[in-house]
C-alpha cells in the first residue's frame, strides 16, 4: 500500500505545484512593476539567469532522454510507462527552461509567459496521466 501511496502523493503534489506555477506567473503578469522585475533585471542577472536556464535545459533535456530510452527497456521488455511520462514531463520543462532563457535574452515577457505556461501545464498534465497510469498498476 505504501508504494501506491507514495506516486499518488508525489502526483498530487506536482499538480499543485504546476497549478501554482500557472497561478504565480498569471499575478506577476498582471502586475507591470512585478513583471519589469522579473523580465529586466539588471544586465549581470539577466546573464546569470540566462545561463543559468539554458544549462538546466541542457541537463533536463539530457535526464529526458535517459529516462526514456531505460523506461523502453525497463521490466523485461515491457515499456515502464509511468516512467516514459516521467520522461515526457523533464522534456517539456527543458523546452520551458530554453524558453525563459529566451525571454531573459531578449528582455521581453512573451517568452517567459510561454515558459510559465508550458512547465505548469505540463506538470498538471503528465501529473493527471501518472494518477491514471497508477490507479491501473
Amino acid at each position: 500500500m505504501t508504494t501506491v501511496a507514495r506516486p499518488r502523493a508525489g502526483a498530487g503534489i506536482a499538480t499543485v505545484l504546476g497549478l501554482v506555477a500557472v497561478i504565480t506567473a498569471t499575478i506577476v503578469g498582471w502586475n507591470a512593476g512585478w513583471l519589469d522585475a522579473v523580465v529586466n533585471p539588471p544586465p549581470i542577472v539577466r546573464a546569470f539567469l540566462v545561463g543559468l536556464a539554458v544549462a538546466a535545459g541542457v541537463m533536463l533535456l539530457t535526464r529526458s532522454v535517459a529516462r526514456m530510452s531505460a523506461s523502453g527497456e525497463a521490466m523485461g521488455g515491457e515499456p515502464d510507462v509511468p516512467g516514459l511520462i516521467r520522461g515526457v514531463r523533464l522534456a517539456f520543462i527543458g523546452v520551458a527552461a530554453f524558453a525563459a532563457a529566451a525571454g531573459w535574452a531578449l528582455a521581453h515577457p512573451l517568452p517567459l509567459i510561454i515558459a510559465a505556461v508550458i512547465a505548469g501545464i505540463d506538470v498538471i498534465e503528465t501529473s493527471f496521466l501518472l494518477l491514471v497510469v497508477g490507479r491501473g498498476r
